[in-house]
């Protein structure tokens, strides 16, 4: 293990390229090991790197600050290193169908700099067989080198759950995967430095490949399994949440609720799998099944707070709704493939311009985005209705009391609280009056 050595040794460099939720993790965590060059094209994220920023909020300011990561957006930088990891993002088209422009601009940009005797590790998600036939191809068109005799690649799925403090990156075990055992002892190595859980070694990157889109599959058909529920028990008046807690109580049941499911994983890897699924000429039918569920929840939960806002003899177009959490998950400020646009989009159909709060998402980012102007809790009054899209901390923890100032002063059934993660007492709440409904 001729490169891991040089690594430890600091005779060579890794580089990170794609410095997001995923990479920068990655990167910070190397460089208490080895020498580390951080490359991105977003300048703009580069300078706040420099500067001692985290704006993922994965690793915190102070780790930023203290990191020994060579931060740069100059390509040529790569050169330096010898073990390159590719984790950039791997979005899908409006159609549906894998957007793989980034992941190739990456690996243009990796062999335009890269140099005999190095390794190339791709972390970005994608269907089985990228990484070996697009991938590989292009690095070796850029660099004028030859895969498996001047250099080798490898996989290793992306694994980072953001937001998450307890299932961090060197507490989740990670998969590994070389196009040769050479290949496969230097990447499991390399990693083993960092992962406190261990590496599982897979016999091929199309496995590697396969069980990333697998395992998020699996979770995508399992919500949507529970969406599914909540829509019908809705329907037969059955509170979803209670019948979730006794099913529960059965030790081999599955801790699933029903939800919005959007992000750069779950609400995308499902269809990377159903997209070579079908070129090789098979129609998915649980997974797309799934994905459709998943998919519709935004437009169910708004024409659900219609009909809230009409069975209160509101007038519609004149409803002050307020939604709170625009980001994909709580605690966590991507907002990337978030399903609260969903509703928001729908919420506009019938008139409504609904003001949207969120503490942790980034301003700027939002507006450009999504066209949604952040406003400050403290500033929402006279609400008709509140919409708790996202289990943020900070919305976990207020009280009745806290909300009850958000709203129109009325009587307390004609205030609608849509608690979409069940994250209050519903039992309080209908106690005094309010209209209370969740998902």
């Amino acid at each position: 293990m001729e490169l891991y050595q040089k690594l430890i040794n600091f005779e060579e460099k890794i580089s990170l390229v794609g410095l997001g939720y995923v990479g920068m993790p990655l990167a910070v965590a190397f460089a208490k090991k080895v020498n580390v060059i951080g490359f991105d094209l977003n300048i703009s994220k580069i300078n706040l790197y420099k500067s001692g920023k985290d704006p993922t909020n994965e690793v915190g300011d102070e780790a930023i600050k203290n990191t020994k990561v060579e931060f740069t957006s100059d390509e040529k930088k790569l050169q330096e290193a010898k073990f390159h990891i590719v984790a950039v993002p791997t979005p899908v088209n409006l159609d549906k169908t894998p957007d793989l422009t980034p992941v190739e601009e990456a690996s243009r940009i990796v062999g335009r700099n890269l140099v005999k005797g190095s390794i190339v590790v791709f972390e970005s998600t994608v269907y089985p067989g990228v990484t070996e036939d697009i991938c590989a191809p292009i690095l070796e068109k850029e660099s004028g080198l030859t895969c498996g005799v001047d250099f080798k690649i490898g996989y290793s799925p992306e694994r980072i759950n953001p937001g998450d403090k307890i299932h961090r990156l060197e507490t989740i075990k990670k998969i590994v995967s070389g196009m040769d055992q050479e290949a496969l002892s230097e990447i499991a190595a390399v990693y083993e430095l960092i992962i406190e859980a261990g590496v599982h070694r897979v016999s091929s990157i199309k496995v590697a490949e396969a069980a990333k889109v697998v395992e998020n599959s699996q979770r995508d058909i399992n919500i949507a399994f529970m969406n599914e529920l909540a829509m019908v028990f809705d329907r037969m008046n059955i509170d979803t949440k209670e019948v979730i807690d006794a099913m529960l109580t059965k030790w081999n049941a599955l801790k699933f609720y029903p939800g919005l499911v959007g992000g750069h994983c779950i609400g995308v890897d499902p269809y990377y799998f159903i997209y070579e699924a079908e070129r090789l000429g098979y129609h998915s039918q649980i997974i797309l099944a799934g994905r459709k569920i998943n998919d519709s929840m935004g437009i169910y939960i708004a024409d659900t707070i219609i009909k809230n806002l009409v069975l209160a003899n509101k007038v519609v177009k004149e409803a002050k709704v307020v939604i709170l959490g625009i980001t994909f998950k709580e605690n966590c400020p991507d907002i990337r493939n978030s399903k609260v646009e969903d509703i928001i989009v729908r919420l506009k159909e019938y008139g409504i311009e609904p003001i949207v709060v969120d503490p942790i998402a980034d301003k700027k980012e939002t507006e450009e985005k999504y066209g949604v102007p952040l406003q400050n809790i403290d500033s929402v009054n006279n609400a008709d209705c509140l919409v708790f899209a996202v289990a943020h901390d900070q919305f976990k923890d207020r009280t009745l009391e806290d909300n009850d100032k958000l709203f129109l002063k009325a009587p307390n059934n004609q205030k609608i609280v849509i608690d979409v993660k069940s994250i209050f007492d519903k039992d309080t709440y209908e106690k005094n009056g309010y209209n209370y409904w969740r998902l």
